[in-house]
């Protein structure tokens, strides 16, 4: 059985196991307070071209999109995102469970558009009955989206524009954000989102970590007593060497960034396999992500041989799937998906 069912499906990038063990027995400071996390947080600091920026680690990005939520807004505002946004669709209502409502907005192949943005908030602050009405407080981007696009430079530039205007923050989840960056089709730099959001993180989990996200607020905006706040919500790892020294590594000579281009050059060859069997994807994903268009019985046969996620229902005859490359996706993989599709 060979495997395309998410980009987290393999344990941790061998140099990251690697300095793990190197460094096992040393005696550190717990809760992050250690020099892995601070060389760490420099590393990323110079990536991100904000030698200011506050970063910190957190394990996971239902936490971490948690945590930032809920520490960031009021006690009366909610999140704007897209209806397929994440915090929309798979968090497990973990937003709404620290009592923030999300407020869904309609999107185009996984993106909040910038004019239902702006129209969006100009009718909440027309309206005279907004006291009694969930205040939007914060935007929120996923970026890949869960369809695996890709906002553009004129995109965000546009969305961070009314959030300015309009006094809110922009908040970009990362956690493929290692499978954008190195997309073929991007015009958005590290250092673009950087300037243009408020706070983001890089995702570790989905881009060669055994867990973590890199949380970076940009603009000397972290919350008062951030780290009391990550304890009080159960999200602080008392081991926070486990993320320093994986963000550290992943930060050393570009493997980030090298790592991402791989499952970038993996994806493309996958689409060429997919359109040389005769099927059709849902969209043309740039990324990591691929939507696959089967039909139901085809569906079954190919799950013998191969671990795919269910996406969507097409329509009553056919399933869109989803086949995800990551860092640790190989050319045997997609020789077995070929020879699968090929039965």
């Amino acid at each position: 059985m060979v495997s395309f069912e998410s980009d987290y499906i393999n344990g941790a990038h061998p140099e990251i196991i690697k300095r793990l063990t190197e460094t096992n027995l040393e005696p550190l400071s717990g809760y992050g307070m250690d020099p892995y996390c601070e060389s760490a947080k420099e590393k990323i600091r110079l990536a991100v071209g904000l030698e200011d920026a506050d970063v910190e680690f957190l394990v996971g990005g239902t936490q971490t999109n948690a945590v930032i939520i809920s520490t960031m807004l009021t006690g009366y505002e909610g999140v704007i995102a897209a209806t397929t946004g994440h915090v929309s669709l798979h968090e497990a209502g973990a937003i709404e469970y620290t009592g923030h409502k999300v407020l869904e907005l309609p999107q185009v192949n996984g993106k909040l558009v910038p004019e239902e943005l702006r129209r969006f908030l100009k009718r909440f602050w027309s309206d005279g009955n907004h006291d009694h009405m969930t205040f939007p407080g914060m935007v929120y981007l996923s970026h890949p989206t869960e369809y695996g696009t890709l906002y553009t430079k004129q995109e965000l530039t546009e969305i961070s524009d009314i959030c300015h205007e309009y006094q809110i923050p922009l908040f970009l989840d990362g956690a493929r954000l290692g499978y954008g960056l190195m997309s073929r089709d991007i015009d958005l730099t590290l250092r673009d989102i950087a300037g243009l959001c408020d706070v983001f993180y890089i995702g570790g989990t989905k881009v060669g970590a055994l867990c973590g996200e890199a949380v970076v607020f940009t603009k000397d905006n972290k919350p008062k007593q951030f780290v009391t706040c990550i304890k009080q919500r159960g999200a602080l790892l008392a081991k926070g060497r486990l993320l320093g020294i994986q963000f550290d590594t992943l930060f050393t000579d570009d493997l980030y960034f090298r790592i991402s281009r791989h499952a970038i050059d993996m994806a493309e060859k996958l689409k060429e396999i997919i359109r040389s069997h005769g099927l059709s994807l849902l969209l043309d994903s740039p990324t990591n992500q691929q939507f696959v268009i089967l039909e139901n019985e085809q569906l079954k046969k190919l799950q013998q041989k191969v671990a795919f996620s269910f996406w969507e229902s097409y329509d009553d005859t056919h399933t869109v799937v989803r086949l995800a490359t990551s860092w640790s996706t190989t050319e045997e993989d997609l020789r077995a998906l070929d020879e699968a599709l090929s039965c």
